[in-house]
């Protein structure tokens, strides 16, 4: 198996940061482009009707989106020594959006943790790691929380 191109999905969850980690040190070892994504999704509210939703107004998706770029290039930013991930942030739908960018960049790998969300954001949106572990055209690899 030939590793040119990685990506690592974060939703900012200590998990997603040991992913995040994992793919470095692979990126690292393979000299390997990296993809660090995040999917910003759409705004739902499952109480109301969708004639009743009305879309927030405090701030534009572009500059959530600017934001949560620069979230990650501080936080992933010196992740790995002679890696510079390239960061990457979607707006819709999760694993749609994860599926299509590994099509549209030909990944040869997708890291994931195990979990992200916990509680009602789980109920809601189902597991993207296993949607995407299911889907995906590339191989995945699943990092696991540590059982300290």
């Amino acid at each position: 198996m030939t590793i040119r191109t990685i990506a690592c999905c974060t939703d900012f969850s200590d998990n997603a940061d040991k992913a995040v980690a994992a793919a470095g040190d692979l990126a690292n070892r393979f000299g390997a482009t990296l993809f660090i994504l995040h999917v910003l999704p759409p705004v739902v509210n499952p109480v109301l009707t969708e004639a009743e939703w009305i879309p927030p107004e405090e701030a534009p998706r572009e500059t959530i989106l600017m934001q949560l770029q620069e979230r990650m290039r501080e936080r992933y930013g010196n992740t790995t020594p002679n890696v510079t991930p390239q960061f990457v942030v979607l707006d819709g739908h999760v694993s749609t959006e994860i599926l299509a960018f590994l099509e549209e960049r030909g990944v040869d790998l997708v890291v994931m943790g195990s979990y992200g969300l916990s509680g009602m954001g789980l109920v809601l949106f189902g597991s993207v790691t296993k949607r995407v572990s299911q889907k995906a055209a590339c191989s995945v690899m699943i990092v696991r929380e540590d059982d300290a």
